[in-house]
């Protein structure tokens, strides 16, 4: 079950990359796209976090900051963004508060075995904190231009 669309976006403060600590706060007055992925550099996160790498630069013209969030630590968020020259700030969630804030933090089926792990998901924040959309189970493909295309047609209306 994520979180309601028009509720408030859970407020947080963790380490990330090239910052130091984040909190929710340092992005309101800006959109923001959250999107919590399982781990650095495994096929599908690599596609995800490429993906909205290569519309950085349309989605800050839109005023907005993107963050991806996973468990990894910082060591290894620096490593993922080194190889892959990403331009924006990953998140490390060592502790899973935020991934429970977020309710991303769930059962997962992988070849017939259930454990607990990142459910792949999107959030779309207003400049007031408010969650505008929710994508849940993402598939990566083509996933980061929905999310751009979704912001433009917010700010259209």
């Amino acid at each position: 079950m994520t979180l309601k669309i028009n509720s408030k976006a859970p407020n947080f403060e963790i380490p990330a990359t090239s910052v130091g600590k984040y909190s929710l706060k340092n992005s309101f007055g800006k959109y923001l796209v959250l999107y919590f992925y399982p781990k650095d550099d495994t096929p599908g996160c690599t596609i995800e976090t490429n993906d909205f790498n290569k519309l950085l630069s349309q989605f800050k013209k839109l005023d907005c900051e993107i963050f991806g969030v996973s468990k990894d630590s910082l060591k290894s968020h620096d490593k993922f963004k080194d190889k892959y020259k990403i331009k924006f700030d990953l998140l490390s969630d060592e502790e899973l508060k935020v991934l429970k804030r977020y309710k991303v933090w769930g059962k997962k089926k992988f070849m017939g075995r259930e454990f607990m792990g990142i459910i792949r998901t999107t959030y779309l924040i207003d400049k007031k904190g408010k969650i505008l959309k929710v994508w849940d189970n993402v598939k990566v493909k083509d996933h980061a231009k929905e999310v751009l295309e979704t912001l433009k047609n917010i700010i259209k209306k």
